[in-house]
């Protein structure tokens, strides 16, 4: 196994313990994983264990095919859905898959979550919307997932949960933590009131702002351009 590959798996077990410590999760329930640079390969969590056990040699390894290239254990039941993410977004490196409380609740009643938040658009690309049901674990959860995610940077999954995808860990976790909050928020403010979507020319502007120059990632990848003449 190459040292990319070992770092990853490194990693995804930290995002593990982050998500669960997080409260996005509870048992066992939901799945991290990774690409492995350059590699047509990623990294999972197992299936069934507990995330503050889990340490890097318990991540399952696997190709694009959904094949296992490295591991003891059985990757996440839900690696088909990952497998179909990866294979229809070369941009997304990372994805995260929780159960969070208020985003579970609008899954249930098959209420996507507007585009009503600054935050919200800016980390996913508009509102959330929510797959057609699916058993957990089908290839055809993989399939309407990864439909209806599209280019957005989450979709929700009726009665079951949430799936935030990123450039890295770090963006793909926070996705998610932003899609709890916007749920959080949009049931709150739909007693209030009516909730009021920002406009699509905002979203549009907010969106461009956060992915081409927004935080350490843009200084980072604008720093290597100008070092080797190319994309990042």
């Amino acid at each position: 196994m190459s040292i990319a590959a070992e770092k990853i798996r490194e990693q995804v077990a930290r995002y593990g313990l982050r998500m669960a410590s997080c409260g996005l999760v509870a048992g066992t329930w939901g799945n991290i994983s990774a690409r492995v640079p350059k590699e047509e390969l990623f990294v999972i969590t197992p299936s069934g264990l507990p995330y503050h056990d889990l340490a890097g040699k318990d991540m399952v390894v696997l190709n694009l095919r959904g094949e296992v290239v490295e591991g003891e254990h059985r990757p996440s039941t839900e690696y088909l859905l990952h497998q179909a993410i990866y294979q229809a977004r070369p941009d997304v490196n990372a994805i995260v898959h929780t159960h969070s409380i208020y985003a579970s609740a609008l899954a249930v009643a098959r209420q996507p979550i507007p585009p009503i938040l600054e935050d919200l658009v800016q980390m996913v690309g508009g509102g959330v919307p929510v797959a057609p049901y699916a058993r957990a674990g089908t290839p055809e959860l993989a399939k309407v997932a990864a439909e209806t995610l599209g280019s957005l940077g989450a979709v929700l999954l009726a009665n079951h949960g949430v799936v935030g995808v990123g450039r890295t860990l770090e963006e793909a976790l926070i996705v998610c933590q932003i899609v709890e909050k916007s749920a959080n928020v949009y049931v709150w403010a739909s007693l209030a009131g009516e909730p009021v979507p920002l406009a699509a020319e905002e979203i549009k502007a907010l969106r461009e702002n956060y992915l081409q120059s927004y935080g350490q990632y843009f200084l980072r990848s604008a720093a290597l351009r100008s070092k080797t003449g190319g994309p990042p």
